[in-house]
This record gives C-alpha cells, sequence and structure tokens, in this order.
C-alpha cells in the first residue's frame, strides 16, 4: 500500500520515520545520564524534609 503513495509522500513518511526513531533514540541515551537519582544515597533532599 505505501508504495502506491507518490514519492514526495514516501519521502516524507521516511523523514518523519527517521525524526521518530532519532529522538527515541535521544531520549534512551538521556535516561543514562539521569542513573544517579535513583540512587538512595543520594535522597539528601527527601531526608531533609523527614526532620
Amino acid at each position: 500500500m505505501i508504495l502506491q503513495l507518490p514519492v514526495e509522500e514516501i519521502n516524507q513518511l521516511i523523514n518523519e520515520i527517521t525524526e521518530t526513531i532519532e529522538t527515541k533514540d535521544f531520549m534512551k541515551l538521556a535516561e543514562t545520564g539521569f542513573q544517579e537519582w535513583n540512587d538512595p544515597e543520594e535522597n539528601i533532599y527527601n531526608n531533609e524534609a523527614e526532620n
């Protein structure tokens, strides 16, 4: 069915798919930068709120 689309629309779809994949890849990469947030020792602010 996709092959029945005009070439311009196929190219637009390819560009949108590529952009979506890149965005998801960047988001997945960014998650690694925030792993320290999951460290219980880094919860100093939560501990202060309990006092």
